[in-house]
């Protein structure tokens, strides 16, 4: 689900698992739990994660029927008709099933190597390389459109909603007209509000058929409103642009919005590489971009393939330094704005790969490491701060100033400096 900085929400949706069974395969969802987070490292909450209360919005100052008055003046001003409005909140009062979800956040996450291990599921695979083949045309006439790979857009149908079998069941007007109420981000949530009455006005959908998840994502794709209004396009020409019903419509969309992210065709998103005894790993920082000659020059070491010589790329290193680690590039960022999750482009890339019968990763995954929780991940900057580091705000996410305090904490004690949070370097600051 393309980022928030591009009009999409992704890091709320981090409670949706995969939930395998011998027939259906849940949607994958992986992001921080915090809206536009910087920080992509953490994969997402096992299905029975017990949740923690996040910093909670206080109670609305006026009735919900009082705010879909004023919200009603803003709507009509904005040119979405009156009839259309009143027919949308026919029945419409706050749903608190969103609520709870908009103030929650998952206290326990998974390891990244059991999520991308799940997101490239052997079923997610061969349903994958099924669908491949049966929509081998219009993927072929949506690569020559907008210059996307096939295999990069059936991996993010299968992560956004299982190739459409979970594509939310909540009113999406219910839903951001709950979040523009009593949510924590009701600016946004009432921009995504106005652009889904904008998307009813435009005759693409019907306002009983607007259904997606409790944050407003709809369809196959999982697209916001806004970015909906934006990149989803009519690709099977008959008049709307019908990402819920319609998958030449779905797979066009989402391959418009990477190719406004930067796509370039034929090129690889990343690849796995070995590092030298005694590296540097301070260099796997997102910050640090170099060629792939450069990288060689430091001793890193990859399978290039048809890479463009001149694309910058950095180190990814998903499990810090006793992990496999990966050389990314422009079309990982790409990803990334789909979903600001390294883990989900990991699995995206990686999925993507498998359908041709690549992508394996060969390094060995520290199995032995666990991921801090939340409540440790804010204990690990409180702890840094006090040490006279900067971590920014202790709320549990592990973004770039995070992972410089950390690298700097690691270099004090002559750790490898990889910025990754550990159980031992939390005890360490203990």
């Amino acid at each position: 689900m393309p980022h928030l900085a591009t009009g999409r929400l992704c890091c709320l949706l981090a409670g949706t698992t995969l939930l395998l069974s011998a027939c259906v395969e849940s949607p994958t969802r992986d992001a921080q739990p915090a809206v536009a987070s910087p920080s992509a490292s953490t994969p997402a909450a096992p299905a029975a994660a017990p949740q923690v209360k996040a910093q909670v919005a206080p109670a609305p100052a006026i009735s919900f029927s009082a705010w879909r008055g004023q919200f009603r003046i803003k709507a009509l001003r904005a040119g979405i008709p009156a009839e259309l409005f009143d027919r949308a909140f026919n029945g419409i009062d706050p749903d608190m099933s969103v609520v709870r979800a908009d103030h929650s956040q998952p206290e326990f996450t998974r390891p990244v190597w059991e999520y991308i291990e799940g997101a490239t599921s052997p079923i997610r695979l061969r349903k994958g390389q099924a669908l491949l083949a049966e929509h081998a045309a219009t993927l072929a006439a949506i690569e020559q459109r907008y210059g996307v790979d096939r295999e990069t857009l059936v991996a993010i149908w299968g992560m956004e909603s299982s190739f459409g079998q979970f594509m939310g069941e909540q009113s999406v007007i219910r839903s951001l007209a709950t979040l523009a109420y009593e949510g924590r981000r009701p600016q946004w949530a009432e921009e995504q509000l106005l652009a889904a009455l904008q998307i009813l006005h435009n005759g693409d959908i019907q306002p009983g058929s607007m259904r997606g998840s409790w944050a407003g994502a709809m369809g196959q794709t999982q697209f916001i409103p806004t970015t909906y209004l934006t990149h989803a396009v009519d690709f099977d020409g008959d008049g709307r642009r019908d990402i819920w019903n319609s998958s030449a419509d779905a797979l066009a969309s989402a391959a418009h919005y990477l190719q406004a992210s930067g796509w370039q065709f034929g090129q690889p998103w990343g690849m796995e590489v070995a590092l030298p005894s005694g590296f540097d790993y301070a260099l796997a920082d997102s910050e640090i971009r170099k060629t792939y000659a450069q990288w060689i020059e430091y001793g890193v070491k990859g399978q290039p393939g048809n890479l463009d010589p001149q694309q910058t790329g950095y180190l990814l290193l998903p499990a810090g330094h006793r992990g496999p680690a990966f050389l990314v590039f422009r079309n990982f960022n790409a990803i990334l704005k789909y979903n600001n999750s390294s883990s989900y482009a990991l699995a995206v890339g990686l999925l993507g790969q498998r359908f041709g019968g690549g992508g394996q990763i060969l390094a060995e995954w520290p199995r032995s490491d666990r991921p801090l929780s939340r409540s440790e991940r804010i204990e690990l900057q409180e702890g840094l701060a006090t040490q006279g580091y900067n971590p920014g705000p202790a709320d549990g996410i592990i973004g770039a100033n995070t992972r410089k305090a950390i690298r700097a904490y690691q270099q004090s004690l002559g750790l490898p400096a990889d910025g990754y949070p550990t159980p031992a370097l939390l005890q360490r600051l203990r």
